[in-house]
């Protein structure tokens, strides 16, 4: 039920107010920065909890998911076909090897062109990441209208990012609703060729 505002009454919204008053919502997720999240937090991310966590009743325009892909990995693939079939809109870069052997695939323009260009089409944008990078195009959306969250572990999170955030929100306080349950079947990502994507085991 919603509150009714009454004159007198304080200006100052509650957070379920401002969630109410969302509007459209696009969710811009950088995959290698939520793993690494995952793996300070020690858990392993239920793709379709953290979508119905963020979304949060909302009405949801898209959800993107950014990664770089090996494209010889076939479990890597099958969980890219799993995210597709399951809400989200998957944009991959091929990963290149760097001279330290590491293979990486940065997807930062991509990330900051899709806010860019969809400004008009939702109102608020929730941006999983704690890169910096992204600050420009986090300030630049926000001139255009837009309401921006921030979801992302303190410690992987630029100030530069929150300062220009309308509002965030520390993964470790939301973990207990995103995670997976214990030896829950299905896929884990990896955003890495080295380590892979593996396929849990089922229980017999």
């Amino acid at each position: 039920m919603f509150n009714t505002h009454n004159e007198g009454d304080s200006p100052v919204f509650t957070p379920d107010q401002v969630l109410e008053n969302r509007g459209r919502v696009a969710i811009f997720i950088d995959g290698s920065n939520l793993f690494y999240a995952a793996l300070q937090l020690g858990i392993e991310i239920d793709y379709t909890k953290l979508l119905c966590r963020l979304t949060a009743g909302s009405r949801l325009l898209r959800s993107f998911f950014y990664t770089g892909v090996d494209r010889t990995n076939e479990k890597q693939q099958g969980f890219l076909l799993w995210m597709r079939r399951n809400g989200y809109r998957v944009i991959s870069k091929d990963l290149v090897q760097l001279p330290d052997g590491s293979k990486k695939a940065n997807l930062d323009v991509e990330i900051a062109v899709d806010m860019m260009a969809l400004v008009g089409s939702y109102d608020t944008a929730i941006l999983v990441s704690g890169d910096g990078d992204l600050a420009y195009a986090v300030d630049a959306v926000s001139y255009r209208g837009v309401r921006v969250e921030v979801v992302s572990l303190r410690s992987m999170t630029s100030d530069s990012l929150i300062n220009v955030a309308d509002r965030y929100i520390d993964l470790d306080s939301i973990k207990e609703d995103i995670m997976k349950t214990p030896r829950q079947p299905g896929y884990t990502y990896r955003p890495l060729s080295g380590i892979g994507l593996i396929e849990e085991p089922a229980e017999d």
